[in-house]
């Protein structure tokens, strides 16, 4: 039996409570609906850390960030550290990344690659303004026909949809991976006139409007710092505004995706493909006066995830699951022996509680990048989620009874079990000491590498992609007869 092809679509800062069944009604995303339409939809999916790198890193890995050591967007991805891209190649299968995957290291090539972007816990709550985010995001929100990402995410969409034609056109007896990977809905909140417009008659607003700051916990206060929020005055426009173009890049996104599928079906490929749709972390788009990630808050740490696949019956799962499951999942369903996967994930393959089983095990999450000054983990388990840090009260929240995280109830003696529980759950899988020392060793190590490579000649890791232009359209080394029929599909038709 031959393995089926995977075509995986990653977006960037997706808010999963936006897409917890398909799409939200008021998105116009119809590719999208129509996927979802004939997925399963995993209504309660975590990313592994809520911040670009990290996250990204244990998606492909199935690994936690204190396993692969990519705590921040600035941690360098080891070249020795087995992905799904690694599994399916040994697997026969032709490994393909078109876009974004934000991996640092000198091997690695992909943007931006190098340790500028390293944050330092021995200066708490220092700003590094060349990098940080800021409210100018929001404060700059609208229209415009092209910027950095449009295009971007333009060529990220063309330059799959040219595989997709290679591989129609030649050997198809090799399975493929192609994983397409976007940059919006990623702020600035900035979209094309096109899709603003859909969006007149507005957006919902914030479920929970901005709160004093004296209200936050300690770990969003300290993100409202990083966020440079007191240098901004935030209106209500801009709120809207910035919410209208998130929901137009969401359509924007929509678009490319499909354009992706129809050149997979024009090239029949459609059928015998796996089509996996999910977010590398969330973005709390105004509520509670939040935005962006760094969080473990609902919006910021809940991510849409969708799996099409022959033999999964399409469905609602209601069960928390991770995208570190992703890695064990496509093994599972490539037919890999999980035996010689699961020693290198911390996830489990989703195919059982697709079908309908109970899982038991608990979702982890972790974030040990800007606005922390220690490392955070969390625990999701049925209705709960526990939050801990050793420079923090922990956070208990029954998210059944209360979606938006409103009741802390750490100290509540009725739900002192929970708390124990989960505490116990956490306690087992970390040493927050250990787990601090080792980042904070981490972030020396590379700071001081850094300020070496920039002190003197400086040359970029950054990819540069290589084409054989000679080998392009038609050269006179070629024959032409042959280059016609080879560049031709279908064929005899």
């Amino acid at each position: 039996m031959s393995k089926p092809n995977i075509l995986i679509f990653m977006v960037d800062q997706l808010n999963g409570t936006l897409l917890p069944d398909g799409p939200a009604e008021f998105l116009h995303a119809p590719n999208l609906k129509a996927l979802a339409g004939r997925s399963v939809r995993f209504a309660n999916a975590y990313c592994a850390s809520p911040l670009c790198a990290p996250s990204r890193a244990s998606f492909m890995a199935g690994q936690l960030p204190s396993r692969t050591r990519v705590y921040d967007n600035a941690a360098e991805y080891a070249s020795d550290i087995p992905t799904y891209a690694h599994h399916l190649r040994i697997a026969g299968y032709q490994t393909i990344l078109s876009g974004k995957m934000h991996f640092v290291g000198p091997d690695q090539l992909l943007y931006p690659a190098d340790f500028g972007w390293t944050p330092d816990y021995r200066r708490p709550g220092e700003r590094i303004d060349w990098w940080y985010h800021n409210m100018g995001s929001v404060t700059g929100a609208g229209v415009a026909e092209i910027t950095n990402q449009l295009e971007y995410d333009d060529d990220v969409a063309y330059q799959a949809r040219l595989k997709l034609y290679e591989i129609a056109r030649g050997d198809r007896d090799r399975p493929f991976c192609l994983t397409v990977s976007f940059t919006h809905p990623h702020d600035p909140y900035v979209t094309r006139k096109k899709y603003w417009d859909l969006y007149e008659s507005g957006v919902p607003d914030p479920a929970v409007p901005a709160m004093a700051f004296e209200d936050h916990d300690a770990h969003s206060q300290r993100i409202f710092s990083a966020n440079d929020w007191r240098n901004f005055s935030i209106t209500d426009d801009d709120i809207a505004r910035s919410r209208r173009a998130y929901c137009g890049n969401i359509s924007y996104l929509d678009d490319k995706i499909g354009e992706v599928l129809q050149v997979l079906s024009d090239c029949r490929l459609d059928e015998d493909t796996i089509i996996l749709f999910c977010s590398d972390h969330g973005d709390m788009l105004g509520e509670r006066g939040l935005w962006f990630k760094m969080s473990f808050l609902e919006g910021s740490s809940r991510v849409p995830l969708m799996i099409a696949a022959p033999g999964l019956k399409p469905g609602r799962v209601e069960t928390p699951v991770s995208l570190l499951d992703v890695v064990p999942t496509l093994a599972d369903l490539a037919g890999l022996d999980l035996s010689d996967i699961m020693p290198w994930t911390d996830g489990e393959t989703l195919l059982p509680v697709a079908g309908g089983a109970e899982r038991t095990s608990p979702v982890l999450m972790e974030y040990a990048a800007e606005a922390s000054v220690a490392p955070m983990v969390s625990v999701r388990q049925g209705d709960y989620k526990y939050n801990a840090c050793t420079a923090d009260p922990p956070q208990l929240f029954n998210l059944s009874a209360d979606p938006h995280e409103l009741a802390n109830l750490a100290g509540d003696p009725a739900h002192a079990g929970s708390l124990a529980a989960l505490k116990a759950v956490a306690d087992g899988r970390w040493d927050l000491d250990a787990f601090d020392a080792a980042v904070r060793e981490s972030q020396i190590r590379r700071l001081t590498v850094y300020e070496a490579l920039r002190n003197g000649a400086y040359y970029p890791w950054d990819f540069q992609p290589l084409k054989k232009a000679s080998e392009r359209y038609m050269r006179n080394h070629l024959d032409l007869n042959v280059l016609e029929e080879q560049a031709r599909f279908p064929r005899g038709e």
